[in-house]
């Protein structure tokens, strides 16, 4: 039990003494970078992770798609008894 409560204060003097470091509010940039009209669609307007993330999600959409119609297609179709 004084082990626990030793580590406790240990942890509490560490956490509390510390100093807490300033973040950049980077909301207005990126809100000025989605606002600009330049004719990109929104959602690719990340750069090229947004993109890559679209044609991944296109891909596996219509290779999905693809496979759903090809097993409707299976299932449609009586097997032949040998």
């Amino acid at each position: 039990r004084f082990h626990l409560l030793g580590l406790r204060q240990v942890c509490s003097r560490t956490f509390s003494s510390s100093v807490r470091r300033q973040v950049e509010n980077k909301v207005p940039a990126k809100q000025k970078m989605f606002q600009e009209d330049n004719g990109i669609p929104v959602h690719l307007k990340g750069g090229a992770k947004d993109a890559l993330l679209y044609r991944a999600t296109m891909a596996l959409t219509v290779f999905g798609s693809g496979f759903v119609l090809y097993e409707l297609f299976e299932a449609a179709m009586p097997k032949k008894k040998e």
